[in-house]
């Protein structure tokens, strides 16, 4: 049996909060133990709060181009003055939509930089610098407070380009391989699998989901149960090389 456990006692995350201790009191405050192979999928906004990734759009001067294409698309030229610094190629402007490679290798709407959720007017939120290391350093504090041998995945909401609507991906993980692979493998019938290479980290972020609504304040859940390749891990075999992207 699969569980997807919401966390729903998680305080108020402030730069240089710890959040493996947070998410471990919480869990704790609702009598939640959390267990050897749980996988803990953490929302990547209260990441981000965490190690201080909070711009004041107050203190930002947008460029030249970031006032064209703010003109052109509607947003603030200062949002659009930070999407530009978190990227590293623009990928298709059209109308208010900017789709852009980041730093990381994502290509993504307004490379993942959000002004929801951040408690502040005129503030917005990046991604992690380095969402690896983040959910290496998690998994670490939680492991050492629990004695508990878990996997971390942390989470955000990326469009999709051939169909509508957002889901929750992966975008940086420990202690789990980011995929399945079954390329070698036959399937019931018999014929051998050439191409198939599931993507569990983005199917459990998109699970998780479930219980992790927005609105909700639940940035954290547990998934238990499920069984996948248990080993360092990295974000990086997820991430499609460009010359490979038939959408490019």
């Amino acid at each position: 049996m699969i569980q997807i456990i919401g966390i729903t006692r998680m305080p108020l995350v402030k730069p240089g909060d710890n959040l493996g201790e947070q998410i471990v009191n919480a869990a704790k405050a609702e009598s939640i133990e959390i267990l050897p192979q749980d996988i803990i999928v953490i929302a990547q906004k209260i990441v981000s709060k965490a190690e201080g990734n909070i711009v004041d759009l107050t203190n930002v001067h947008p460029s030249s181009l970031a006032e064209t294409i703010a003109k052109a698309s509607g947003k603030d030229p200062r949002h659009v003055e930070v999407i530009l610094r978190e990227s590293t190629s623009i990928v298709r402007m059209r109308g208010a939509h900017l789709i852009v490679e980041t730093q990381h290798g994502f290509v993504c709407a307004n490379a993942g930089v959000d002004r929801s959720n951040v408690g502040k007017d005129d503030s917005v939120v990046l991604l992690p610098v380095d969402p690896d290391k983040s959910a290496k350093i998690i998994r670490k504090q939680i492991t050492e407070l629990t004695g508990a041998d878990i996997a971390v995945v942390i989470s955000d909401t990326f469009g999709r380009a051939w169909r509508n609507g957002q889901v929750n991906i992966a975008i940086g993980v420990a202690g789990i391989s980011p995929m399945v692979d079954y390329r070698g493998t036959q399937d019931m019938f018999g014929n051998q699998l050439n191409v198939t290479q599931i993507a569990i980290a983005d199917e459990l972020a998109s699970a998780t989901e479930l219980v992790m609504r927005k609105s909700d304040r639940i940035p954290v859940a547990i998934v238990r149960g499920v069984k996948c390749d248990r080993q360092d891990g990295s974000i990086k075999p997820l991430i499609r090389p460009k010359e490979e992207d038939l959408f490019r």
